[in-house]
């Protein structure tokens, strides 16, 4: 099975890896390769380019030094199967983003369609996207959006 590496964007010091997982499934990382941010214990880090070398996955990130981990507890049971996906309500200027909906898929593929989305129904209200991450903290890959009419 492949490895996937995060790596620093730092060629001063020829990109250090700042972490990395041996026997990820290409479903897996084909997800994180969508998402813009990584957070990770107590930090978050943007998303800056992608990569493929023999047998290893990279995504390469810097820290976003204008993003805070909002909720840094850790999920070691999680009380549902499959993969779970947060729709937060994004508004420019404030650390909070209210949940619009959850999602619970038993499928790569519907994660992966509902994260590369620009625009989502949920409720017969229409979302534009503004950012994806993936919250290993709390084990769920979030989609930040703005109702439509906001976005522009």
């Amino acid at each position: 099975m492949p490895r996937l590496e995060y790596r620093l964007l730092d060629p001063e010091r020829n990109y250090p890896v700042l972490y990395y997982y041996n026997g990820m499934d290409k479903e897996e990382i084909t997800l994180r390769f969508a998402c813009d941010y990584l957070v990770k214990d107590q930090h978050v880090y943007e998303k800056m380019s992608c990569a493929l070398e023999i047998g290893t996955y990279v995504i390469y990130v810097r820290r976003a030094e204008d993003e805070q981990v909002l909720d840094s507890q850790l999920v070691f049971a999680p009380d549902w199967e499959g993969i779970r996906m947060e729709v937060r309500h994004f508004r420019e200027g404030t650390a909070h983003y209210p949940v619009v909906h959850t999602f619970h898929f038993h499928s790569d593929e519907d994660a992966l369609l509902h994260l590369q989305c620009d625009f989502l129904f949920i409720d017969g209200q229409e979302w534009q996207k503004t950012s994806a991450e993936v919250d290993e903290n709390r084990r769920v890959y979030v989609i930040y959006a703005q109702p439509a009419e906001e976005g522009g």
